[in-house]
């Protein structure tokens, strides 16, 4: 049996007994509500990681940067093939915050990314990261943002796909998105250095 099997069969049984006991705690009134939903999002993102592992998706690897800290993810992105990002290896932080799944968790690349969805310090800007409910600036409708059903496949996925085909009409980069649109040759060589 391969080793991501048995860390996959032994986080189930993991999540069984921590959902025992949270129920066990809850009925002698020892948890608070906020606790037991505390309990059930490391579950859920914890199943999370389990099922990347059983299931890993071409593309992109993903894990727990530190096992003592579910919310925060490193992901390595592969650039897309016939793309100016090909064969390239892009590492980030995904990090997730204390009210996931209601909102999205954050994408920060550590590797440097010239990209016009993709602010100078390596946050990534794309439609699906934005709070979920109306966009005060009008440019996203509200089902382009973020809803529960989202997963860190189809995060990462749209990320992939937007190394593919950049939005230059709402850049994070705005420097990058001029040079993506008018000056393609400037535009390649800073990615070689990158």
């Amino acid at each position: 049996m391969s080793s991501s099997i048995t860390w996959h069969r032994e986080l189930q049984l993991k999540n069984k007994e921590v959902h025992f006991s949270m129920l066990e705690r809850t009925r002698r009134r020892e948890l608070s509500l906020w606790d037991v939903i505390e309990a059930m999002m490391q579950i859920d993102i914890n199943s999370v990681v389990g099922n990347l592992c059983k299931h890993p998706v071409d593309g992109f690897s993903a894990g727990l940067v530190d096992e003592s800290n579910i919310f925060e993810w490193s992901v390595t992105i592969i650039g897309p093939p016939d793309t100016l990002y090909d064969g390239g290896y892009f590492n980030a932080i995904m990090s997730f915050p204390s009210d996931y799944p209601n909102s999205p968790p954050t994408v920060k690349f550590v590797s440097e990314v010239w990209h016009p969805n993709v602010y100078p310090d390596g946050r990534v800007c794309i439609s699906i990261l934005h709070p979920p409910g109306d966009d005060p600036n009008g440019y996203e409708l509200a089902s382009e943002r973020w809803s529960p059903v989202h997963t860190v496949e189809s995060i990462v996925l749209s990320i992939i796909s937007m190394l593919s085909s950049p939005n230059d009409e709402s850049p994070a980069n705005v420097e990058a998105a001029k040079e993506w649109r008018e000056m393609k040759d400037e535009f390649k060589k800073k990615l070689v250095t990158v």
